[in-house]
């Protein structure tokens, strides 16, 4: 059964009635492929859907929010072989991984769809037969270098040295044999004149003129099956007891099956078209691959696809081999959640290739939020109590800082949006700097300094509860009171050691 669309508010509170269409918000991540841990590259994406999704709850919006696991394919079968397991049990103990980032990462996705699941695979196979339905599968003998990696065929113009760009360390395979094919090339011209139509389709611009530079130079039909005999793991082809789907082409229906698109035309029709964020190694399966296969099946394209940069380490793309792979569970256990948060939301450049350092964080840390929010929390709440002073302010009463955040999360530049609330609690720490309250005796005085500054907190509290939920709600909690009380450390400053 599908869940139900999230109605909770930025506070956890019940919104009650559903809201009319135009207010519907539907997002989704790609499907993390389980043959390894989570790692911060997917984290990042994640948290980003996860601000999205937030603040379109902030603004009244009912929102589907999908993510879960990949779980098919040639890469899933061998490992599963290689460490002696049914590929069932393999990739249970993964998708656990996977799903247990929410309470990790304090996650508001209300959906977790995995490719094994029994009404994933009735929807691919319905999807498929849709798409024979339109004349766009057949079969034939077929021979493809192949990268078990990408789990994707490359042509001879792709490799570089004989290899693929990113997975380098793997040997290419030559595949030959009969398969079903999806007709790709058909919708060449009709991919282009949607790209025309909808020039904010692929965010950022640069990944646009990508796609559209692949497709014009010529699109190959790809193969959507594989032999059974040589390859078990996978959705059985309709029809077919001899072939399973190649694993993209079963994947890239959860979108919509999530939605239960096949039997609740009312869900479906509601939030549908979506959004999608992924990353730019799934640039031509999200906006071409996917988006043709819809048009096949009859059903609308995707709202609109967010594509987000590598995350490299030292200079260097993270891989296992390399051994500087950076699992999203090791910062949170030495930092805590919204640090965490707080780092791969500001700390990185959405579309641009980023590189994370400890250092870097660390750095990032003391600077914002240990000295920043945390030390500008703290002195507020101790003056307050400290001279008993009672504040009359309200949560959400600052429309222009909502206008400015609300500027950058529409250009989807998180680590700008971050910047508009931290700008803000500089000014205050410059503004108690000035009128010093610390050294004023009258406490009338110290009221009319601390006062503003208390609600400016609030106020960017409210809007960081998108953010960072967790230490949001400690703040609006302490100061949405008339008298406030010195709290615990929100952050305690790291020191080198």
């Amino acid at each position: 059964m599908v869940p139900t669309p999230s109605k909770v508010g930025r506070h956890g509170t019940y919104q009650g009635t559903l809201l009319n269409m135009k207010n519907k918000f539907y997002i989704t991540t790609t499907l993390p492929y389980v043959n390894a841990d989570p790692h911060i590259g997917f984290a990042a994406e994640i948290l980003r859907a996860d601000v999205l999704a937030r603040f379109a709850r902030l603004e009244g919006k009912e929102v589907f929010f999908n993510t879960g696991t990949d779980e098919h394919g040639l890469k899933i079968h061998r490992k599963a072989i290689e460490q002696k397991k049914d590929p069932q049990v393999y990739v249970d103990e993964y998708a656990k991984k996977f799903d247990e980032l929410k309470k990790a990462l304090n996650l508001s996705y209300n959906n977790f769809i995995r490719t094994t699941d029994k009404n994933h695979k009735k929807s691919a196979q319905e999807f498929w037969k849709k798409c024979n339905a339109s004349g766009d599968i057949y079969k034939k003998n077929y021979k493809v270098n192949y990268c078990v990696g990408c789990e994707l065929e490359l042509t001879e113009s792709e490799l570089v040295d004989g290899k693929c760009p990113h997975h380098p360390n793997q040997e290419i395979e030559y595949i030959e044999e009969e398969n079903y094919f999806f007709r790709w090339s058909k919708y060449a011209d009709k991919l282009l004149d949607f790209y025309e139509r909808n020039p904010d389709f692929i965010v950022p611009k640069h990944r646009m003129n990508e796609i559209k530079r692949f497709i014009e130079a010529g699109l190959q039909d790809f193969s959507i099956s594989r032999l059974k005999s040589k390859m078990p793991w996978g959705v059985p082809v309709p029809g077919d007891g001899e072939h399973v789907m190649y694993v993209w082409f079963d994947a890239l229906t959860n979108y919509i099956n999530c939605l239960n698109w096949v039997e609740d035309d009312k869900m479906f029709h509601d939030f549908w078209p979506g959004m999608q964020v992924a990353g730019k190694d799934n640039l031509r399966q999200q906006t071409a691959m996917w988006q043709a296969m819809l048009m096949s099946a009859g059903l609308p394209n995707s709202k609109q696809i967010l594509i987000f940069g590598f995350i490299n380490s030292n200079g260097q793309k993270m891989s296992k081999s390399l051994g500087n792979v950076v699992n999203p569970y090791d910062l949170i256990k030495k930092y805590g959640i919204d640090a965490t948060r707080y780092y791969l939301l500001s700390g990185l450049k959405p579309f641009e290739d980023s590189d994370f350092t400890y250092d870097k964080f660390e750095e990032k840390y003391n600077a914002d939020l240990a000295n920043g929010l945390g030390n500008l929390v703290a002195r507020v709440s101790n003056m307050l109590e400290k001279n008993k002073i009672e504040i009359d302010i309200k949560i959400g009463s600052d429309d222009d800082l909502k206008k400015r955040v609300k500027e950058k999360l529409d250009k989807y530049l998180f680590d700008e949006a971050l910047k508009v609330l931290w700008d803000e609690l500089r000014k205050d720490d410059e503004f108690l700097s000035q009128k010093t309250p610390w050294k004023l005796k009258d406490v009338k005085e110290i009221k009319e300094v601390l006062e503003p500054v208390a609600q400016s907190i609030l106020n960017a509290a409210d809007l960081l509860s998108v953010f960072l939920p967790d230490v949001a709600e400690k703040i609006i909690t302490q100061f949405n009171q008339n008298q406030v009380k010195k709290g615990e450390p929100l952050f305690t400053r790291l020191t080198k050691e």
